[in-house]
């Protein structure tokens, strides 16, 4: 049996790259989840006080950008969805029963979404989770090839967040993201981002909709910002280990608005910059360690019941001075279908391209 897919004793976490179906009893329960009934997780105001003073930076103000309106599918403004409390269960399965799933995975809190473009690019709630749902389409002419990923707010709405895509004529892999899901097009206006690799496909970076350097304004307002980059260390072990992940984002100024990273060159990126180790206005975050388990011959994480199926896909970011804080996790539910729940500083956008950074195909990094 493959060591990442043995289902664990009904005392033990999920193996990981694995589910939490069975979470650990007594363990803390993650940033803007409510289902504390021991008091164990730290309180808001701590939480919001540690996550405030982890991301800030010394950063210029984010300048105010010209709102684009809305397309009309992005009209409903309310989830009127209450969050239910988080069940522990510790029965032994597979996970392959998709409605005790469903019934297991917390919805996501009540989320406004006004302005779909705004919601997107916006930092999280400081204080709450925003609970995602990954779909892969993979229908038609080219099936697994370029399939379609789709973004949802985990809850009975499903609101429709953002579409992507990996871009066909392209040398290295390139995907486009956009708000409307059947308008992927590099020139139209839904398009609000994109997610580029190197060509080993190891190292991604993340841009939002602005122009490129060689088409700057005078001041260079409306260059690209770069959002996020990914970097996955090449494993010796090559499928035998669990990926090893380094996130970089843009600081939060002080009033926790993200600065702004406008390269204008490629010298000048939140690669770059974090390669040379110039890390001003610049914040490190890393996928968060699984623990091998002798008694089930795996690596195990604890997901707290929104991963469901072993994968090597699966993971949790989280910044180095507190590993408790998930910043971001990502993992498996079903065959073509994903949970993606993110917390302050990030923003959708954000979470949704470092989840595209997972499925690209890098044999060296599995």
């Amino acid at each position: 049996a493959h060591p990442f897919l043995l289902p664990p004793p009904r005392h033990l976490p999920v193996p990981c790259l694995c589910p939490s179906v069975w979470p650990l009893i007594g363990s803390s329960v993650p940033p803007g989840d409510k289902s504390d009934p021991d008091g164990k997780a730290k309180s808001a105001k701590s939480t919001k006080k540690e996550s405030m003073s982890m991301f800030q930076v010394n950063g210029e103000k984010k300048e105010k950008k010209s709102k684009k309106k809305a397309p009309p599918k992005a009209a409903e403004s309310e989830e009127e969805t209450p969050e239910t409390p988080q069940k522990n269960s510790n029965k032994k399965g597979k996970g392959k029963k998709s409605k005790k799933t469903k019934e297991e995975r917390p919805p996501s809190p009540v989320i406004e979404v006004d302005n779909l473009e705004e919601f997107v690019l916006r930092p999280a709630p400081q204080g709450v989770t925003i609970k995602c749902r990954v779909t892969r389409d993979k229908k038609g002419m080219d099936r697994g090839l370029y399939p379609t990923y789709y973004l949802h707010l985990d809850n009975d709405k499903k609101v429709f967040l953002l579409a992507g895509r990996k871009r066909k004529k392209s040398k290295t892999s390139n995907y486009l993201i956009s708000i409307d899901p059947t308008d992927l097009s590099r020139g139209g206006e839904n398009f609000i981002g994109k997610l580029r690799s190197n060509l080993m496909g190891t190292k991604f970076t993340v841009f939002d909709n602005g122009a490129t350097p060689d088409r700057a304004n005078a001041n260079w307002s409306n260059v690209r910002q770069e959002l996020s980059a990914v970097v996955y260390e090449t494993n010796v072990l090559g499928f035998k280990g669990p990926r090893k992940m380094t996130v970089i984002i843009p600081g939060m100024n002080a009033d926790n608005e993200r600065v702004p990273i406008r390269p204008r060159n490629d010298n000048d990126g939140l690669l770059m910059r974090w390669q040379n180790k110039n890390m001003d206005n610049v914040i490190e975050l890393h996928n968060k360690a699984p623990v091998w388990n002798d008694e089930t011959q795996s690596y195990v994480l604890n997901f707290h019941g929104r991963v469901t199926h072993a994968s090597v896909k699966n993971f949790q970011i989280v910044h180095g001075s507190d590993p408790d804080y998930i910043v971001m996790q990502f993992g498996r539910v079903a065959d073509d279908a994903f949970t993606m729940d993110y917390n302050y500083p990030l923003c959708a956008v954000q979470a949704f391209a470092i989840a595209l950074s997972s499925f690209d195909g890098k044999l060296a990094c599995e």
